[in-house]
């Protein structure tokens, strides 16, 4: 509502196909896929000011479904299609949060198209998404349904769930009212803004508009790190947080930094196979006075972040209601860096292991929409072989382009990797 229709919440994948490709089986399969997961057919509208999900009946769902003819097309042309289709702005009161294309290269080469709003999925839901999509395909090819079991819950199960299994915020005694006052508590008096140097400053309204820049560090760093976390009963991702908060608080020139980091939410089996949006964020305050030692801070990382994970239920959002930051267009509330740590089985790097389209090869395909949601978003992880050894650490950082230029974002990646 605050942004109008706009991508910075689009979640693409690109898929290039090659083989013979059943078009229609390929069609039905996704409505299949649209008819399972509620969360998919899910329009939000404003009554009298106040946002309500409709779930829509699977046969008037729309996810924008078009064969284009893209034979003797350039690459150039092609990527420029695909970034168009990726960076489709849902208008969420009318529109199913899925949209899909399909372009035919060749009789027996196309690139498929998908797009889903945040909204309504998550990372993790790319996972379920590409595997029913390849049951359904499968049973559609061979003129059938598919056989699959229904879900155990559905999204308006889990919400439901969530309100009677927290109560009510206005309720002294209820956990998510002991929740929040542990975060009123553990952000009060927080500064407005993190006052990293940029490149720019800061517009009255941010510009959306992002770009990347990789990640790759060393299978030997990625050893140390896990050596320096079991020395101190940490984990690797507290130790690159802490690492991430000592160069923050060095290059704003404050020993009070407070970021970002999302986590999963599935903390019950039956949300596993679930497309929905599942993730909150948890602000991750660290201290940095005192001139502690290394391990002294990785300590106190230690303690406020499993502080942070025993009081998740907070939606982010609420925070930002009761703390009642100056709120502004200039950035992001609360906090303009984000960590993201992927560590879960299935992230997006193995999404293509669960996609089997009969004899047809899938390749994924670089797909951006090249916006930003924060000043910085730090996506990155632990890459293992096949044998299970350090392969190194790799990702993104996602940056406002508004802010930053490459090359300064390419020298925080090396500060912050040594």
């Amino acid at each position: 509502q605050l942004q109008g229709p706009s991508p910075v919440y689009n979640m693409p994948v690109a898929l290039r196909l090659r083989g013979t490709l059943d078009v229609e089986a390929l069609r039905a399969a996704l409505g299949d896929v649209v008819a399972r997961h509620e969360s998919l057919r899910t329009v939000f509208v404003t009554a009298d000011g106040v946002p309500q999900q409709i779930v829509i009946p699977a046969d008037q769902a729309e996810f924008g479904w078009q064969v284009v003819d893209a034979t003797g097309w350039s690459p150039d042309r092609l990527e420029q299609e695909v970034a168009a289709t990726a960076t489709h702005a849902f208008r969420l009161d009318e529109e199913i949060p899925l949209w899909a294309r399909l372009f035919r290269l060749s009789a027996d080469e196309h690139v498929l198209v998908g797009v889903v709003h945040h909204i309504a999925a998550d990372g993790w839901s790319l996972v379920p998404l590409v595997r029913d999509l390849a049951t359904a395909y499968q049973a559609r090819t061979d003129n059938s349904a598919p056989g699959w079991s229904p879900l155990p819950v559905q999204y308006v199960d889990y919400t439901l769930w969530q309100r009677a299994q927290f109560g009510d915020f206005d309720d002294a005694e209820s956990r998510i009212a002991r929740q929040l006052a542990y975060w009123q508590d553990a952000l009060a008096d927080l500064p407005e803004r993190l006052q990293l140097p940029t490149d720019r400053p800061y517009p009255a309204v941010a510009d959306t508009r992002g770009a990347t820049v990789a990640v790759d560090w060393s299978a030997d760093l990625q050893r140390r790190i896990n050596e320096f976390a079991r020395a101190h009963n940490a984990t690797s991702f507290m130790v690159v947080q802490t690492a991430l908060a000592i160069l923050l608080g060095r290059l704003a020139a404050t020993n009070d930094v407070a970021m970002g980091f999302p986590i999963a939410g599935r903390r019950d089996p039956a949300l596993n196979d679930l497309i929905g949006f599942f993730v909150n964020t948890l602000v991750l305050r660290v201290d940095l006075s005192g001139n502690p030692t290394p391990a002294e801070l990785l300590e106190q990382v230690r303690q406020r972040a499993l502080t942070a994970f025993d009081n998740q239920d907070v939606p982010f959002e609420v925070l930002v209601e009761r703390l009642q930051p100056t709120r502004t267009l200039s950035h992001h509330p609360l906090v303009q860096v984000l960590l993201a740590w992927q560590n879960f089985a299935g992230q997006r790097t193995d999404l293509l292991s669960g996609l089997t389209l009969g004899d047809v090869a899938v390749d994924q395909l670089p797909v951006e929409t090249h916006t930003a949601r924060m000043d910085l978003s730090f996506s990155i992880g632990e890459r293992w072989t096949d044998a299970g050894e350090p392969a190194g650490i790799g990702g993104t950082v996602e940056y406002r382009i508004d802010l930053f230029d490459a090359d300064t974002i390419e020298t925080l990646i090396a500060r912050f990797e040594r």
